[in-house]
């Protein structure tokens, strides 16, 4: 599993959202846009980070940045995932893991002392260029799900 660093092209996408709808890399041409991968959706620490990413969605967006949160999760569940917690960053469906893979957010990891495969928690900052273009400009893997977001704050200097 290859891990993308600062500078590298970030994988292009498109996934289902929450809704059924299509949503690609493309859509986010011109802007910047925070992309997570996390396990599962209704779990204790995808729930934590979720909120913690709708409670700062007004300071992120301020400065500018986009947030999109993929899982393997359908998107029947993701739907129900936001209804529950109230969550406003668009939620995409990756049942193939191949947009995890590529960004190298799904592979072996260690979870309770125990080697397994699957997803692993990791964050992107992806510029978008006017034609929907991107490169990947902060590359975080293994994060944890409590505090991930006021460090990403703090590292992006919102």
């Amino acid at each position: 599993m290859a891990r993308l660093k600062a500078g590298d092209p970030a994988p292009s996408f498109s996934l289902t959202d929450a809704d059924g709808g299509k949503v690609t890399l493309s859509d986010f041409a011109g802007r910047r846009v925070i992309v997570y991968f996390y396990p599962a959706a209704m779990t204790p620490g995808c729930t934590t980070q979720a909120v913690d990413f709708t409670t700062n969605a007004d300071a992120i967006g301020d400065a500018g940045y986009e947030v999109v949160g993929i899982s393997p999760d359908l998107p029947d569940k993701l739907a129900a995932f936001r209804a529950k917690e109230a969550i406003t960053p668009t939620l995409l469906s990756d049942p193939s893991k191949d947009v995890m893979k590529a960004y190298g957010a799904y592979g072996t990891k260690m979870l309770y002392g125990k080697q397994i495969e699957g997803v692993i928690r990791s964050t992107f900052v992806v510029d978008v260029d006017a034609a929907g273009a991107g490169t990947v400009s902060v590359a975080q893997y293994n994060v944890k799900a409590t505090g991930h977001v006021n460090k990403l704050r703090r590292d992006l200097g919102i």
